[in-house]
């Protein structure tokens, strides 16, 4: 075998092996970073439930940035107080996600809530066990991802009229990451809590990110804010191939091949832009969707000034 067709047998592979490259490292970092923050929860936790003295450390409650949106009302109209459980942290966090999803989207979903690393887990449990995942149909799943906006607004309704945190009774990862089941087991008051996030889990085993897809009433709310966001991943038509390769490895099912600029529904974990075999098909841009109205009202503004 001579020089040259060494490098020619070799030069075909180097695309795909760094392709696969950049794959592993991208989900093993976004995984490091997942479990950093679930692990900083579970210990928070465990030191709050054995605590002997209250307010020792903070609350699962109090860590919850989707506290702040839950009693943002009450603080407002009473001119400082807070629904039941939360605290100004919870304002505070709040405040710090409306930043990071109007600079990166969903983000939030992919890297840091430990909940969606749940799902992540139990996808990945499912494929060492090759049990066949649930493909929802397209027009089902666009219908049921309507779910988390329904559950948002009935969290905001309740909470509102009821004054206290009507969704910590059934919220999956308040159950789970709380650690009650752990050091407060309680099956007669908490049975419809442990009944929802088994349900959720056992769902996410077969239908990859359920509850991020079509229940998770932050995931609602940051999915409408995200359609203000800077960083968005665009698609483009000329470079794309159409290999489908970026829809198969989405978490939660977006059209990212046929799709310019994909949906705010993105959770940020940057599989389809690692794995994309073709340079420049799909980027991470500073490139709001709201500047392409502006953009498109210059021209035609322009247009009308030269005519």
């Amino acid at each position: 075998m001579t020089m040259q067709s060494l490098f020619l047998d070799v030069k075909p592979k180097a695309p795909a092996i760094a392709r696969r490259f950049r794959m592993q490292w991208t989900d093993r970092i976004r995984h490091v970073v997942q479990l950093g923050f679930a692990a900083f929860i579970l210990y928070t936790s465990a030191v709050n439930s054995t605590a002997q003295m209250d307010a020792t450390t903070a609350s699962i409650d109090a860590l919850c940035p989707f506290g702040g949106l839950e009693t943002l009302w009450r603080w407002i109209v009473t001119g400082g107080q807070f629904v039941s459980k939360t605290h100004l942290s919870n304002l505070v966090l709040g405040l710090g996600l409306v930043i990071g999803v109007l600079f990166s989207g969903g983000a939030f979903c992919g890297w840091v809530c430990p909940f969606g690393a749940i799902q992540d887990l139990m996808n990945w449990i499912r494929t060492k066990l090759r049990i066949r995942e649930i493909q929802v149909p397209g027009k089902l799943d666009r219908i049921l991802r309507y779910g988390r906006f329904v559950v948002l607004a009935m969290v905001l309704i309740q909470t509102v009229t009821l004054v206290k945190l009507w969704f910590a009774d059934w919220d999956p990862y308040r159950t789970l990451f709380g650690l009650g089941w752990l050091f407060k087991f309680n099956f007669a008051e908490s049975w419809g809590a442990y009944a929802v996030a088994i349900v959720i889990i056992i769902a996410s085993l077969f239908v990859e990110r359920a509850w991020c897809r079509y229940a998770c009433p932050l995931g609602g709310a940051i999915s409408l804010l995200g359609n203000l966001s800077f960083l968005r991943i665009r698609r483009s038509g000329d470079a794309c191939k159409g290999c489908n390769v970026c829809e198969r490895l989405c978490p939660v099912k977006l059209p990212v091949a046929t799709a310019n600029t994909i949906s705010s529904d993105c959770i940020g974990c940057l599989a389809c832009v690692s794995a994309c075999p073709r340079h420049g098909a799909l980027e991470v841009q500073i490139a709001p969707t709201w500047f392409d109205g502006i953009r498109t009202w210059l021209k035609r503004t322009r247009a009308v000034q030269k005519a």
